[in-house]
């Protein structure tokens, strides 16, 4: 005997709270609508709901996220690698706990402990009227870096088969929350025909109608709360018909007047956490320029090498979003002109390979000035103008020089950057030679806020 599920589904959120009111609502409603259509519904999150540009997100390191994810009454939910990533090792392990929804998740292991994350499981069952077993499932991007944070992440493909093999019988029908991206889900989809759905995300794609790639529908519903997805489905055992798939625009939902009132709340809330932190008291402003060297700048190298324990720096100008007044200066005031999840990194190189990085800066600055840069962590406009603090490039002579000495092609330098530029394309040098040292201990900001402190003390 058949039976009727639908599935209302969220990702990539990424702490956008402007459009939460409307989905609070619109998830409610969907799902006593879908009900009384004679529908099991699950709601589910795939990951990447919060993000340290949010105040509160980064206030709380997430936590005021998950009281405003409880509103939506998920059932279910996996993480990205922002949630991995932004938090700490111990944050992560608490930002849970007062969470009303189980957190699903199979590819990623505790360094400390060597067993799965203490707030994850490996998957959530659910038996319907019918009697039919529907198992959720979830994976997260597996980025190198989780490492740095005392996690060991799994490769996709294999953690899928062993799971297969390991679950077989103990299901009817499979269903795969995949913060992976689209690539990924495609490959999944041809690959292991036991997983009926995957509800994507990650890679922000919008899959209005869904898509069949053999006999797995992929979903997905774009980023920052933009869409809600919903797909139905009926099914009998593991047999599955007409599967459907479609997205509602949260733009064209009925606002309300208290709408405005809530989101301002949760900023507000955030700002003010935030601006309780004092941090240092400058003597006179520090002013922020995208086209030229400026004092802002200069203490953010300054900063990197006291993090890195190094004497030479690169950073670029669109870091910085706005200038900084003469006086008390607040984590309010840091977090708004620095609010990228970017980490301090240090590399160790060659004197060739620095000479290297250096050609490869001097040949893209200046067309990344005004370059419209996006993601990896970065959380401004444009890229902006990099400086150089400890070194120095002779075009003329294409020559480079470290504190005034000529750069020796076999002596060893290690020089702060921060982990963006490992991440985008311009700069491959840093990726292919570099060891490189993430620190993960705290973002851009964080590591700032300590200098200006130590140099500015109240």
């Amino acid at each position: 005997m058949k039976t009727k599920v639908a599935i209302l589904h969220t990702n990539d959120l990424h702490s956008h709270f402007e459009n939460v009111p409307k989905i609070i609502r619109f998830m409610k409603s969907q799902t006593d609508k879908l009900r009384a259509a004679g529908y099991t519904v699950f709601k589910v999150d795939d990951g990447d709901a919060i993000d340290r540009f949010n105040p509160l997100t980064d206030a709380t390191s997430g936590k005021g996220n998950i009281e405003i994810l409880n509103k939506m009454n998920y059932d279910v939910a996996t993480i990205g690698n922002n949630e991995a990533l932004t938090n700490s090792h111990s944050e992560l392990n608490d930002l849970y706990n007062q969470a009303n929804f189980q957190i699903v998740l199979d590819n990623v292991i505790d360094e400390d402990t060597g067993k799965a994350p203490v707030w994850a499981k490996s998957f959530a069952d659910y038996k319907l009227k019918n009697g039919t077993k529907l198992r959720f499932m979830a994976l997260t991007c597996p980025y190198p870096t989780f490492k740095f944070m005392d996690w060991k992440v799994l490769p996709v493909m294999p953690t899928i088969a062993a799971d297969l093999k390991k679950w077989q019988g103990d299901y009817d029908v499979l269903i795969l929350l995949s913060h992976l991206g689209i690539n990924y889900d495609r490959k999944i989809a041809k690959a292991f025909p036991e997983i009926s759905i995957i509800v994507g995300g990650h890679t922000h794609h919008l899959l209005e109608h869904g898509e069949m790639v053999q006999q797995t529908l992929l979903t997905a519903a774009e980023k920052w709360g933009h869409y809600v997805g919903q797909i139905t489905f009926e099914v009998d055992g593991s047999e599955i018909f007409n599967r459907d798939a479609k997205v509602f625009k949260v733009s064209e939902m009925e606002a309300e007047d208290t709408d405005f009132e809530m989101i301002s709340a949760w900023n507000d809330k955030g700002k003010k956490l935030l601006a309780s932190q004092k941090v240092a008291k400058l003597p006179q402003k520090l002013k922020n320029n995208l086209l030229e060297d400026n004092p802002l700048i200069e203490i953010g190298l300054k900063a990197i090498e006291q993090a890195t324990d190094t004497d030479a720096a690169v950073l670029n100008t669109g870091l910085f979003l706005d200038d900084l007044p003469k006086g008390i200066v607040d984590m309010n005031q840091i977090h708004k002109i620095l609010p990228h999840n970017i980490h301090v990194m240090k590399t160790e190189f060659l004197g060739y390979n620095l000479w290297r990085m250096v050609k490869e800066m001097e040949k893209n600055k200046g067309f990344l000035i005004r370059f419209t840069q996006k993601g990896m962590g970065f959380r401004g406009k444009n890229f902006g103008l990099l400086i150089y603090d400890g070194i120095k490039y002779d075009q003329s002579k294409q020559q480079l020089f470290w504190h005034d000495k000529l750069v020796l092609p076999d002596q060893k330098y290690k020089i702060a950057l921060i982990d963006h530029y490992d991440f985008i394309p311009f700069f491959p040098t840093i990726s292919i030679v570099g060891k490189n040292t993430i620190y993960f201990n705290g973002t851009l900001e964080n590591v700032f806020a300590k200098y200006l402190a130590k140099k500015y003390p109240l």
